[in-house]
């Protein structure tokens, strides 16, 4: 259901294009980021040598009967400078809300997300020079929103996806009586269920950005 209503509400974002991608399994990142070859591999990865060791990293997990976690990026192009609020109704609020409500997600970033706090107020800061149509960011550590209101650069969002519970290896556990128990599941069993987060992931940021783009053309009559 997120995924048709995303594409409804992508075709109705002007110049707005939507990516994501797989960019980490287990611990293991991609580098790369060329996004024309994310629907060539079964991982939605931008990274054909990652994919090829994701390949080999899920197989093991898959016949230990384990999991693993993965983190999902999402990138928006074309968004202009002006959507969102202050305050009350933030897009990368309202972002976060929309990639926290996927199924197994535990956290979510925006732009340098948790690196920032590792970084200093000069290392962090977007820094703006004038080009011939605006101004433009040297970099872009915020994720494409500042103040809660889009900034014209790319919006980044990224979320991490839990390693799939239902596994074959025995996890202690209680009944409703108290009892203590070792647990493990039979029958169906996926060692990694954030690839399947991808399309989802897109479908959120569609949703989100359409909302907000209704918002400012409500709000200024602003056709984009």
């Amino acid at each position: 259901m997120r995924v048709a209503a995303g594409a409804v509400a992508r075709a109705g974002i002007p110049g707005v294009t939507i990516r994501a991608g797989l960019i980490e399994m287990g611990g293991d990142r991609a580098q790369a980021r060329e996004w024309s070859i994310v629907d060539g591999n079964p991982f939605f990865a931008p990274d054909a040598d990652a994919a090829e060791r994701w390949a080999v990293k899920l197989d093991a997990a898959r016949k230990a009967g384990s999991s693993l976690g993965a983190i999902v990026e999402v990138v928006a192009d074309g968004v202009p400078a002006g959507w969102g609020a202050p305050i009350y109704g933030k897009l990368d609020q309202d972002l976060a809300a929309a990639m926290m409500s996927i199924n197994a997600v535990k956290g979510v970033e925006i732009g340098e997300g948790f690196e920032a706090a590792r970084l200093t107020g000069e290392e962090n800061a977007d820094e703006m020079r004038a080009g011939p149509d605006g101004p433009v960011f040297s970099s872009n550590r915020a994720g494409g929103i500042l103040g809660g209101i889009s900034n014209g650069a790319q919006v980044v969002v990224r979320f991490a996806i839990k390693p799939t519970s239902s596994i074959l290896t025995p996890r202690q556990s209680v009944t409703r009586s108290g009892e203590e128990v070792d647990v493990s599941t039979r029958g169906r069993h996926d060692p990694c269920v954030g690839i399947r987060a991808v399309p989802v992931g897109e479908a959120m940021m569609a949703l989100v950005l359409a909302d907000h783009f209704l918002r400012d053309r409500g709000q200024t009559g602003r056709q984009r």
